[in-house]
């Protein structure tokens, strides 16, 4: 999976610096010549949210002083390269792993005929870079903080102990253990639901596609309610939702739309057909008589996992519905789409 940003602004000071960041920029895909105004420190917090990557042709002290106030997150920031006006170096100085900043100086020292300047110790240590490949593979850290921690293990003793719950291949410094002996665990399980451990990096994969009921007006908060009950007694974890799923009769339900923008998940709506054409265990008269279709909640949740694996069938509440189901998914493969209408 390719890390390159895929838009990448160059500045320079210099006049050769110029020259050299305009043919750098026609090269790149992506790549835009921006100028610099007001000085260096204006032109990069005015670019810095606008761009995935920024070259900066100068020196590297005058770019460490202008970017460190700017500097958030290193999965929002864009990454950073600073080069001299003669190709030479090329070096990864923010973002070099998510920001794709390794890449990006690989890839100018290329164009260049230089030298690229990696300083992440799983590059030159030769290890897996573990934050490039949970994001490669779509996987949700729980909690976040911990992917440091592991990192740290895996560089330092050269292997990480993996425990995981889905088909594909792991890396060759990644040791397959049981979960109740992993420092990582890649699971749709809640942590309730695992063998006791000690400090362990839980890795989410996105494959629970939640199908819900409801009836008009239900506010947000009977939604959430719902699914955290559901998931503590069904031993899930919420990290792993990969989708809602409804009837398209709710595509204007507010608490519905408001649920799934809370989370940030993606709401897919299915017609009365589509529904009718999963099985369902016990229909439900009303629900047939209101929308034409035998049931929602679980045909909805095995239309948006892709697969007929119902992990949960149907809850109900006063005025919520939920079933949960299980998308195909496999390691070092794309995460499979989400159906929709």
């Amino acid at each position: 999976m390719s890390t390159l940003p895929r838009s990448v602004a160059l500045v320079a000071l210099t006049t050769g610096g110029r020259r050299l960041a305009a043919a750098l920029a026609a090269a790149l895909p992506g790549g835009v010549c921006e100028p610099v105004q007001d000085g260096v420190r204006a032109t990069l917090t005015r670019l810095w949210t606008r761009y995935e990557g920024i070259v900066c042709v100068m020196a590297a002290g005058i770019v460490v002083r202008a970017v460190a106030p700017l500097l958030a997150d290193k999965r929002q920031d864009p990454c950073v390269v600073v080069m001299d006006e003669r190709g030479q170096w090329a070096v990864s100085l923010v973002g070099g792993h998510l920001g794709g900043g390794n890449e990006l100086a690989r890839c100018l020292a290329r164009l260049t005929g230089g030298q690229a300047v990696i300083t992440t110790a799983s590059d030159v240590l030769g290890r897996t870079a573990l934050d490039v490949w949970l994001a490669a593979n779509g996987l949700t850290p729980e909690p976040p903080e911990l992917v440091t921690w592991a990192s740290g293990l895996l560089v330092n003793r050269g292997f990480l102990q993996v425990a995981c719950d889905v088909p594909g291949p792991l890396p060759d410094d990644f040791q397959a253990v049981e979960a109740a002996t992993a420092e990582v665990a890649v699971t749709w399980r809640a942590a309730s639901a695992l063998p006791p451990a000690g400090r362990r990096l839980l890795l989410r994969p996105p494959v629970l596609a939640v199908g819900v009921g409801c009836n008009r007006g239900t506010p947000v908060e009977e939604f959430d309610a719902a699914l955290a009950e559901l998931f503590a007694e069904a031993g899930l974890a919420i990290a792993a939702v990969r989708c809602l799923a409804s009837i398209d009769l709710k595509r204007d339900e507010p608490g519905l739309r408001a649920f799934a923008a809370r989370h940030q998940w993606p709401l897919v709506f299915f017609d009365k057909d589509r529904l009718n054409t999963v099985p369902v265990a016990a229909s439900s008269p009303a629900v047939r008589q209101a929308t034409g279709a035998r049931g929602v909640a679980e045909p909805a949740a095995c239309l948006a996992a892709g697969t007929g694996q119902l992990l949960v069938r149907k809850r109900k509440w006063q005025n919520v519905t939920l079933a949960v189901a299980k998308a195909a998914y496999t390691l070092s493969e794309p995460v499979p789409a989400i159906p929709t209408t």
